[in-house]
């Protein structure tokens, strides 16, 4: 069943569909307001759940949500700590949800073809075509962070990424994430083949995503790849980005939680890299509840590894200098996998969060290393020895 929000506007009541990407519910009470409403009386009710669904010019919604911005950030910031660990994490994020949380309450209404009725309001069809799908002339209710969110997703869509290793533009759909670090990117255009290609030219990219790891794959010479997510609009999102790129013919797209049928000569994965709850779509490619992809991928990899194979595992060290998951736990999983390390190249990370002193994890960020783990079968007169 859709869900619905409902509020009372001039002496009617009116309800329209609710929208959240992280399947929030709706505001149980809802205020009609417009630019008369004070930054600190709307910061008050938003902290105590009530929806401000805006009437006023779309500007000052911005305005507006600006300011709560400002007031939210100084009410949950966590302070830094001298020790970047598990616990500072959680606060992090029960932090950052409070502040998304408030702001989210800020509300505004898209008629049923994804127009806005509001003073200087832009036109935001094609961005929400883009993350809603088409019109069906129902009208919508969502918060202003959400149609922002459409809207710089579009955009990211429309301009792409350069990431020169996959041979031109990556162009990240809503919901699917984008290629931004590209220092993982790198590690999979250097590291070097596996000699079992020679004789079985075929790789497996396992969460594909924007399908950039398969266009690299591909632009290294790989003449057949099967590529996987278990996420359609990112089976979807590849499709567009492997065509501009010119590599489709060698690359088949399978909805799928892991791997494809069959053995390869080479299976990469670049697997959530923090093991905690995701609360949206796009954060499934950063949070893991239990590290399960990356368990999945290693108990799964030399089932469909061919003889002399390799499993090429993409992973930041982040949650271990957050204390959320020890280095000595990952090796115990490669080993009891019956796997072994041929090789690990690391690199840095060049992203900005890296050298943001005000970050509360600046430590961990700042000491964080993106290492590529080229793994193999032990042979099984070596297991156990």
């Amino acid at each position: 069943m859709t869900a619905r929000i409902h509020w009372r506007e001039n002496a009617i009541e009116r309800s329209a569909r609710w929208w959240s990407s992280r399947a929030a519910p709706s505001p149980e009470r809802v205020r009609v307001v417009d630019d008369a409403l004070a930054a600190d009386e709307g910061y008050g009710q938003a902290c105590q759940g009530v929806g401000l669904l805006w009437r006023g010019d779309f500007h000052g919604a911005r305005q507006l949500l600006a300011a709560l911005g400002k007031r939210a950030e100084r009410a949950v910031r966590p302070a830094r700590t001298a020790v970047a660990d598990a616990a500072a994490f959680h606060r992090y994020r029960q932090a950052r949800a409070q502040r998304a949380r408030t702001l989210g309450m800020l509300l505004v209404e898209l008629d049923g073809d994804y127009r806005i009725a509001l003073r200087r309001a832009p036109d935001v069809r094609a961005a929400c075509r883009a993350a809603l799908g088409p019109p069906d002339g129902t009208p919508t209710v969502l918060s202003l962070r959400e149609l922002q969110g459409f809207v710089g997703a579009h955009e990211w869509r429309l301009k792409g990424i350069d990431v020169p290793d996959a041979g031109g533009r990556i162009h990240p759909h809503y919901g699917v994430f984008a290629p931004v670090r590209s220092e993982y990117v790198g590690l999979v255009a250097q590291a070097p083949l596996p000699v079992a290609l020679q004789a079985a030219d075929l790789a497996f990219d396992l969460g594909t995503g924007t399908g950039v790891l398969a266009a690299v794959l591909a632009r290294r010479g790989v003449g057949r790849i099967v590529a996987t997510d278990s996420d359609a609009r990112a089976i979807e999102c590849a499709r567009d980005n492997l065509e501009r790129l010119g590599c489709a013919d060698r690359v088949q797209l399978q909805v799928a939680d892991l791997f494809p049928d069959g053995r390869a000569a080479l299976i990469v994965c670049n697997p959530p890299w923090i093991p905690a709850r995701a609360t949206t779509s796009l954060e499934r490619a950063v949070f893991d509840p239990d590290g399960r992809m990356l368990a999945g991928f290693l108990h799964g990899l030399g089932a469909h590894l061919v003889p002399g194979g390799e499993g090429w595992l993409v992973l930041s060290d982040l949650a271990e200098h957050l204390g959320l998951r020890p280095r000595r736990q990952l090796l115990e999983a490669i080993a009891a996998a019956g796997l072994q390390v041929v090789e690990r190249r690391d690199a840095r990370p060049a992203h900005p969060r890296a050298l943001d002193v005000a970050d509360p994890l600046h430590r961990a960020r700042a000491a964080e290393v993106t290492s590529l783990w080229r793994l193999a079968e032990i042979p099984p007169n070596k297991r156990g020895t």
